[in-house]
């Protein structure tokens, strides 16, 4: 007796590959752009995902049912599209389509085998645990890495609100310097030009008839000048938008120090212990701190010994800065521009400024930086 061929299980009887390849082609397409308007878009974008699913499976046949895989491609696009919670929601949907696959599935009857009841069950909840594991994975692992690419974005976009917060500060220190020195050049520098030019008319006054009254007017206006000099040698480099231009912070200070010590006469007593690599900016805070506290000293103190040390501690890095000039009434004077000037760029970079200082008993300044900044 001669049986008729012999059918594999799943072997559809109404297959239709253009319905097939049509759905999945547009079910691709629509992956590349995901939706970003309102909640009802977004809904409909998934439904439409299952429509297609649906009809890719019946160009298949009606033993098949919804495809597994193309499932998940819908569950990973919900996740990132819709919030976690709403997620859930989308791929319970999506559980529940695969459970009414399973409830459709059909042995067809020209199958020479013929399993029973009980042993397709068993498959069944087999594939329907295989399948829920798999989208819990799913779930987790394309959440897991959303979250860190939003932490990774909101970390970028944290550092460079940071970098241009540190720029806007910059810019403020460099625009009240510019107006420190353009406030300096009309009192200090006004008022010696002025000066120089009262003893230059004196000594045209007194030029024939009294030459050595007119010679000592010429010396006080030749030590006038000398003053105007440096007092543009100074604003000049406190305008240097780099002040140490390539040298390293002890040599800068050194410089600092002897430049001090011709206007002063004062040899102040230096000290530096440093055994880090600091950054390039720390290095100009810290050359800024001292050159305003100088410029304070040789302006206000009247200072005959002053002590300059920069070391580093067991968890920050210290600068500080003392005189035995006569000293302020902290409750009186700590708003001047350069008392200000050195608190702002201490604070800009995280650290914690400190004033010390009382009538005839000298003045103290510290600027203290934590390690953990320099890192």
């Amino acid at each position: 007796m001669n049986l008729p061929p012999a059918r594999l299980v799943g072997e559809t009887e109404r297959a239709n590959p253009i319905l097939l390849i049509a759905s999945i082609t547009i079910l691709g397409i629509m992956g590349l752009r995901l939706p970003k308007g309102n909640r009802f878009s977004k809904i409909i974008y998934i439904f439409l995902q299952l429509l297609l699913i649906l009809l890719a499976n019946i160009g298949v046949g009606d033993i098949v049912g919804f495809s597994p895989g193309l499932l998940l491609i819908v569950a990973i696009r919900s996740i990132l599209i819709f919030k976690i919670s709403e997620s859930v929601i989308i791929i319970g949907l999506i559980w529940i389509c695969f459970i009414f696959t399973l409830n459709t599935i059909k042995i067809p009857p020209k199958v020479p085998i013929n399993p029973n009841e009980g042993f397709i069950w068993i498959v069944k909840l087999n594939v329907l645990m295989l399948f829920s594991l798999v989208l819990i994975f799913v779930l987790l692992l394309v959440n897991a890495l959303f979250s860190e690419l939003k932490s990774r974005q909101q970390l970028a976009l944290a550092h460079e609100r940071l970098r241009e917060y540190a720029l806007r500060i910059e810019d403020q220190a460099t625009l009240q310097e510019r107006n420190r020195i353009a406030r300096e050049i009309h009192d200090a520098l006004g008022h010696s030009l002025t000066a120089q030019s009262i003893q230059l008319e004196n000594a045209l006054v007194y030029l024939e008839s009294n030459l050595e009254k007119a010679k000592s007017f010429l010396l006080e206006a030749r030590k006038l000048s000398a003053n105007l000099l440096q007092e543009v040698r100074c604003s000049v480099t406190t305008l240097r938008s780099d002040p140490l231009q390539g040298k390293s912070l002890d040599a800068a200070i050194q410089l600092l120090i002897v430049d001090f010590q011709s206007r002063m006469q004062i040899s102040p007593n230096y000290s530096l212990r440093n055994n880090l690599s600091i950054p390039p900016e720390l290095n100009r805070t810290i050359y800024r701190i001292v050159q305003e506290a100088l410029t304070n000293i040789s302006k206000h103190s009247e200072a005959t010994k002053v002590k300059i040390d920069i070391q580093t501690t067991k968890d920050s890095f210290l600068v500080r800065v003392e005189d035995n000039g006569i000293g302020f009434d902290l409750k009186q004077n700590t708003t001047g521009f350069g008392l200000q000037s050195m608190r702002d760029r201490t604070n800009a970079l995280g650290g914690q400024f400190y004033l010390n200082s009382e009538p005839e008993a000298g003045c103290s300044i510290m600027a203290i930086f934590p390690l953990s900044r320099l890192e």
